[in-house]
């Protein structure tokens, strides 16, 4: 097997994947891909966390193999895979629950932000245990590295927690300590109609949409909201809109914030900047989309998901049967 240090992530099948979900994650699995080991799944498990219509969840996780694809992972070297097809998943989740704690699940950020939303006499165990089959989906892998977002950095930390705790009560090292990486430039990518807030795949006026037509994401960003002046300079907190345009041009042009800045010092019209912003958003998206439409209409993510399917299951049983023969449980030889 290969001795390339080893990755690990994936996307959940919720809703609309975003321009903040292609620019936190998608893009880059391409460039891990070159440089680990990587096994990206989709979370499908974690989406029957809230109610969804199972022909959405359906639809949405065949989309997502699709932007996979269209992202340019190479299934040479990646291995693609539903969370639900490999058994191990939830066997592990059994485990790893009794070592978490009720303290530690109820001060992650996502539950409490979703939960303050709800009856909480409706608020499911799945969604209060989340983290516990995040992190059974992370250790299953040993991965050295875990590419999230930034709103997904506080659940890796908990398995990391949870790591040296597994690892300290049996006195060995069973699990490797994960890592989360997230991009340098557009880990946040900001909603257009609301820069304070998150883009969150709910918003369709402040959501550009990987499946928009291309004039619908130029009209969005045209319609941004911005902030009063008419310079273009990065400060998050006194210019949020201009900021968050920048963030995108940046992370789409493989460059800097501080060199993004640098291009618009002499452009004093926000009407200019943005449609600078929009052509470089149209000139990823559009192949990109072409490419979607390519995977989606023949029959290669079926191919995809059995040889990933295969390999997965693999590493995520050795991992099972290591950890099952150190907490005592029967192994059959």
């Amino acid at each position: 097997m290969c001795n390339m240090k080893r990755s690990l992530s994936g996307i959940k099948p919720t809703g609309n994947l975003t321009l903040g979900n292609y620019i936190g994650a998608l893009r880059g699995f391409k460039k891990v891909q070159e440089e680990y080991e990587s096994f990206i799944f989709v979370a499908d498990l974690h989406a029957l966390t809230l109610p969804i219509d199972p022909q959405a969840l359906r639809s949405n996780t065949k989309d997502i193999v699709a932007f996979y694809l269209a992202a340019g992972l190479d299934v040479n070297k990646t291995s693609i895979f539903l969370q639900s097809d490999v058994p191990a998943h939830s066997e592990l989740n059994s485990i790893l629950i009794n070592y978490l704690y009720m303290g530690e699940l109820s001060r992650m950020t996502q539950f409490k932000d979703k939960s303050a939303k709800m009856n909480h006499e409706a608020i499911g165990v799945g969604l209060f245990a989340y983290p516990v089959l995040m992190c059974a989906d992370i250790l299953l892998y040993q991965p050295d590295i875990v590419p999230v977002g930034e709103d997904q950095r506080q659940h890796v930390e908990l398995c990391r927690d949870l790591v040296h705790r597994f690892n300290t009560r049996y006195s060995k090292e069973i699990f490797i300590m994960p890592k989360a990486v997230t991009p340098k430039v557009g880990a946040r990518i900001m909603s257009l109609s609301d820069p304070t807030k998150k883009m969150s795949k709910s918003d369709p006026k402040g959501d550009i949409f990987l499946k928009d037509e291309p004039n619908v994401i130029r009209k969005k960003i045209m319609s941004a909201i911005t902030d009063t002046g008419s310079d273009i300079f990065y400060d998050p907190e006194n210019k949020p809109g201009i900021s968050n345009l920048l963030q995108i041009y940046a992370a789409l042009s493989d460059i800097s914030i501080e060199e993004a800045q640098a291009k618009f010092k002499d452009i004093h019209q926000y009407g200019e900047f943005k449609k600078i912003v929009a052509d470089k958003v149209l000139e990823e998206l559009v192949p990109f989309q072409e490419r979607y439409k390519e995977f989606l209409n023949n029959k290669t993510i079926n191919d995809v998901l059995n040889a990933g399917k295969d390999k997965a299951r693999y590493f995520a049983n050795k991992t099972l049967t290591k950890v099952k023969k150190t907490v005592g449980l029967y192994v059959h030889e």
